[in-house]
């Protein structure tokens, strides 16, 4: 069998071939460690300084507030649990909101189980939303931070950050964002954001898995949460991982360059595949927001078709039905769920997330294959379209 027609970029990007040439002398000559002061150490430093200034270009800040983790997953943990930690003798409150990725939800309920903070759940709009108005009325005087995430990474909905930010400086909380899926897909200026910490995954943006950064506004003050032996300014301890910071570095310039064009050219296709679906199917419903959503990202259900039949019924596309942090799960999407979505339209879901190197003529053909698919459920179940 052909390979499928990959439409899964919010689960992983593959890697740009800049990034790879970018990182490739430092799997080979280049291998020194950034603290030896001889010449192969100080190249390996003067490599991982560049990258930091080509992240903090993109998000328009400061390098040194730029610090290198293994992942997304871990910059939300150093996040959360480094403010936490630092603050609780202020206060043991945290807000976030009921669809956050669950690098930050288990990261909350595990400070509320095994260290006793109380944390505030938001909840969304049917859109998928969170209201700013919602997050002021959750702030109390023992709050120590919050935590929204930039945009979803089932549906793709974007959340009003920089309001949420103007509320949290009033309040003078700490503001934390997760932009993992936004970052490279839309503007992330932390300046525009109001935001205090900002997180970013390195495989969503063509770099490679095992790298990530969190952005840490000048001030903020973190207990780190791996201790070794003082790199990233004694925050993140462990020798830097030289190659893969030299990736995320590249894919950030990169993506500055490209984010605009892209996200024009991405709309259009994922409007394109959309149109076309729903111009063929009856029952297909859009779940998220209709407009304030990346420019990538399609989410829909398939009325009288189960999300994971549809994904078997057509293996030349790939597809998921929601984040892969959860695949394999045939409960419905705990993001959908708490949008309001009835169980059924929740289970018929499918994410379809397109890239850098999707073609139109992939759109049209996968938007063949999808329509087979759901046709042929749909005559397997005696549902037929009106």
């Amino acid at each position: 069998m052909e390979m499928p027609i990959y439409l899964d970029y919010n689960a992983t990007t593959p890697v740009d071939p800049r990034v790879r040439a970018a990182m490739l002398p430092y799997l080979g000559d280049q291998f020194g460690n950034p603290s030896s002061t001889h010449m192969f150490g100080r190249s390996a430093w003067a490599a991982v300084e560049r990258a930091r200034r080509q992240v903090a270009d993109l998000l328009g800040c400061e390098p040194a507030e730029v610090l290198f983790t293994s992942g997304g997953s871990e910059s939300d943990n150093l996040a959360i649990q480094g403010i936490a930690f630092a603050g609780r003798a202020r206060g043991r409150h945290i807000v976030t909101s009921t669809i956050e990725h669950p690098a930050v939800l288990n990261t909350c309920r595990y400070l509320s189980e095994q260290h006793g903070f109380d944390v505030t759940y938001v909840a969304t709009d049917r859109h998928g939303r969170v209201s700013p108005d919602d997050v002021r009325r959750a702030i109390r005087p023992d709050t120590l931070l919050i935590s929204v995430m930039h945009a979803n990474n089932e549906t793709g909905t974007i959340q009003p950050i920089a309001e949420i930010g103007s509320i949290a400086r009033e309040a003078g909380v700490p503001f934390h964002t997760d932009a993992s899926q936004s970052v490279g897909k839309i503007p992330t200026r932390v300046g525009a954001l109001g935001v205090d910490l900002l997180t970013i995954a390195g495989h969503k943006v063509y770099a490679p898995k095992g790298i990530g950064a969190l952005y840490v506004r000048g001030g903020i003050e973190l207990q780190p949460i791996i201790l070794g032996g003082g790199q990233e300014r004694g925050l993140r301890g462990g020798t830097e991982n030289v190659p893969y910071m030299v990736a995320l570095g590249e894919a950030c310039e990169v993506a500055a360059d490209l984010v605009h064009k892209e996200g024009q050219r991405e709309r259009w296709l994922r409007d394109r595949l959309h149109g076309i679906l729903a111009g063929e199917l009856d029952g297909v419903h859009l779940n998220g927001h209709p407009d304030a959503r990346l420019p990538n990202t399609l989410n829909l259900s398939f009325h009288w078709v189960m999300g994971s039949d549809l994904l078997n019924e057509v293996p030349e596309v790939a597809f998921s039905t929601g984040s892969a942090c959860h695949a394999g799960s045939t409960a419905p999407s705990p993001v959908l769920v708490q949008m309001g979505l009835a169980q059924d339209t929740a289970l018929g879901a499918v994410r379809i997330s397109l890239g850098r190197y999707t073609a139109e003529a992939e759109v049209d053909e996968a938007a063949r294959h999808l329509i087979r698919g759901v046709r042929e459920l749909r005559s397997q179940s005696g549902k037929s379209e009106a």
